[in-house]
């Protein structure tokens, strides 16, 4: 099916695969902390850190690394179903329920598991009602991701271009860095953009197109 008047396809959105694994994940000044923490478990102090980072940022491809060297279990939403007696990984700890975080926090410590959580900001900055929840996550380190410099955004760029099996001139990518805002979340939402309109438009990705998208999209 073609879009009326322009002869552009309709992609179908059949996804793409993430690759999780230790090697792929992109090393900086911006992220090194955070790298170093996941590399010196199971050295870390009981029950365990969080990590804090922007959407985007790859908190969840460390806490997937840290998943499969510790064998760790991806709490599900239900966190009062989960067994304190393993290493447990909370996504979005900031939004969680604030008691039955407070109950798992308690039972990891009672059964010297450990917690990794993961959040967009330190916990200090959480809108935490509970007081014990909040004295108790005031004593985790915290180890944080902060905004790519234009070394890991340029590598964050490729590798979501990899990841959609999309090759990438390098003439684009320098296009790209001149005009992206310095975030991680850019990063992805436009090099989906840019996925999707040469799968429409049935055209590889070349600068004119960029400049297309770009323009398209207000960047």
């Amino acid at each position: 099916m073609s879009e009326k008047g322009t002869g552009a396809q309709l992609p179908l959105d059949l996804g793409h695969r993430r690759a999780m694994g230790r090697d792929d994940f992109l090393v900086s000044v911006a992220n090194e902390d955070a790298v170093r923490w996941i590399d010196r478990w199971p050295d870390w102090p009981p029950p365990g850190i969080v990590l804090v980072g922007p959407p985007g940022s790859g908190k969840t491809h460390l806490a997937h690394v840290w998943a499969a060297r510790s064998e760790a279990t991806f709490a599900p939403p239900d966190l009062s179903a989960v067994p304190a007696r393993v290493p447990i990984v909370v996504d979005d700890a900031d939004r969680a329920p604030e008691r039955e975080l407070l109950f798992l926090f308690n039972a990891a410590r009672a059964n010297a598991a450990t917690l990794l959580l993961t959040a967009v900001r330190p916990p200090s900055q959480w809108h935490t009602k509970l007081l014990d929840l909040r004295s108790r996550l005031g004593t985790l380190p915290v180890a944080e991701i902060s905004a790519p410099d234009d070394a890991l955004l340029a590598a964050v760029l490729m590798k979501h271009f990899a990841d959609r099996q999309v090759p990438v001139p390098p003439e684009v990518l320098s296009f790209l860095l001149a005009r992206l805002e310095r975030s991680f979340e850019a990063a992805a939402r436009t090099v989906a953009a840019l996925d999707r309109a040469a799968l429409a438009r049935r055209r590889p990705l070349t600068l004119p197109l960029v400049r297309e998208v770009l323009a398209e999209l207000e960047i």
